[in-house]
């Protein structure tokens, strides 16, 4: 088995794994560095330097942080990111036999649409995977299609719904791959539902949330960024574990507190 310190730094090195992965290999790593308090300031902070996009990695640190036993919550917070019924419960909520656009290859969401069998899915080829994506669940019996960048406002035209997922969810806003900005304007424009995917631990407290919009909008040049933080005005709904609600009742999920270290960056 890999050193703490050696899994810690995979963790902060990856590109392309999802948010869930990512967060249970930190978690696991940090239970086992957790009782040098000052390391794990350190470990937590260069996690979300690395992934400064993904709420969960910011949800596990507040957590882990501000807990009398740091060790157990980061199992526990594992735990959490495993027993998430968010996939299941999207797939149960879609409509039937509609037409639905994703953008790349959105974690939970990708696993809800191979769940259905009955719903075509327009997937725009954001970050180069949604050829993938279209692979993957045409190997499941679905009916799905690639879809160039370029073709997105058709795309959102021919849809009942879009369907986004957000890496950070907050009072005002959310995070999501590169092209969900104009996917949800072009949704609320033309009067097509727009439904965003925010599983456990996406959903940040307002400092939190905060935190990370100045993290990640700092990354660089706006349009050349590959997340977007797109406004919850556009939204329709949603959907988490407890299945499609508005906006406003899912910001209430926030569940992590609010703690300094992940507020205040530098020596």
């Amino acid at each position: 088995m890999p050193h703490p310190i050696e899994r810690l730094r995979w963790v902060a090195r990856a590109e392309g794994a999802g948010p869930s992965l990512l967060v249970r290999e930190a978690a696991e790593a940090l239970a086992l560095v957790a009782e040098d308090l000052a390391g794990t300031v350190t470990a937590c902070r260069r996690l979300i330097d690395r992934h400064p996009q993904m709420g969960p990695m910011w949800w596990l640190g507040a957590r882990v942080l501000a807990a009398e036993d740091p060790g157990a919550e980061a199992y526990a917070a594992a735990d959490a990111i495993d027993a998430d019924p968010t996939a299941r419960v999207v797939a149960a909520s879609l409509p039937d036999d509609v037409t639905v656009t994703v953008l790349g290859w959105p974690e939970q969401a990708a696993a809800a649409l191979r769940r259905r069998g009955d719903l075509e899915v327009l997937v725009v080829d954001s970050g180069a995977e949604g050829s993938r994506l279209v692979g993957r669940l045409c190997s499941s019996g679905g009916d799905a299609v690639s879809v160039a960048e370029g073709g997105l406002g058709g795309a959102v035209q021919e849809s009942a719904l879009v369907l986004l997922e957000a890496t950070a969810l907050g009072p005002d806003g959310f995070v999501a791959t590169s092209g969900s900005l104009a996917a949800a304007a072009l949704g609320a424009g033309l009067g097509v539902e727009v439904w965003v995917v925010a599983g456990a631990g996406r959903v940040l407290p307002g400092r939190l949330w905060e935190a990370l919009v100045t993290r990640v909008t700092d990354a660089g040049e706006r349009w050349e960024l590959q997340h977007e933080v797109v406004p919850l005005d556009w939204v329709t709904a949603v959907v988490g574990p407890r299945g499609p609600e508005a906006a406003p009742a899912a910001v209430q999920r926030a569940d992590c507190p609010i703690v300094p270290e992940l507020l205040r960056w530098g020596p």
